[in-house]
């Protein structure tokens, strides 16, 4: 990347800092808001003809070490790209985790060595310390999301399937 503000790349993954995947953002603008789900977006709030407080809701904010054919470092992915790779809404990740704690450890171990064309760009904001995904496409065919392995792992069935299992071993 060195010289251009963007360039694609064959990239592996080689961890993912699973202790913050999300934050909390206004699910009418998407600023991001203070972790207090009764926290205005003051955006909205100022600006707009909202009163109450404006609902929220997660999205995802990945921050991973990658390597290329010439070296490691460290990117971050938000939540449109974070979701072709978790293959959930943060809210939906978020949610899973309730039931299984310990499911974004397993998550990074999943994800670790898959292999992705990677997009990435020079942070514009003087703030930003890391450079963005802005676009992943995985390079295996038979590419799993890590929320279908870990549904696996946890066994977890969808309602569909435990429907139409029970009504099997009801003939049965």
């Amino acid at each position: 990347m060195d010289g251009a503000n963007q360039s694609s790349e064959v990239c592996a993954v080689l961890g993912i800092d699973h202790s913050s995947l999300f934050y909390r953002a206004c699910s009418l603008c998407e600023r991001p808001l203070k972790d207090d789900p009764n926290c205005l977006c003051q955006h909205c709030h100022r600006f707009g003809s909202v009163n109450l407080p404006s609902s929220s809701k997660r999205l995802f904010r990945v921050l991973m070490s990658i390597a290329t054919d010439e070296k490691v470092f460290t990117v971050i992915c938000f939540d449109r790209v974070a979701r072709v790779m978790f293959g959930c809404s943060a809210d939906e990740f978020f949610e899973f985790l309730k039931f299984h704690p310990f499911a974004a450890a397993t998550a990074s171990k999943v994800l670790e060595g898959e292999v992705f064309i990677m997009k990435l760009s020079k942070p514009k904001n003087g703030n930003a310390q890391h450079v963005r995904v802005t676009s992943l496409v995985p390079m295996m065919s038979d590419y799993r999301p890590a929320i279908e392995t870990l549904k696996e792992i946890y066994r977890v069935r969808s309602i569909a399937s435990q429907s139409s299992m029970g009504t099997s071993s009801a003939i049965h």
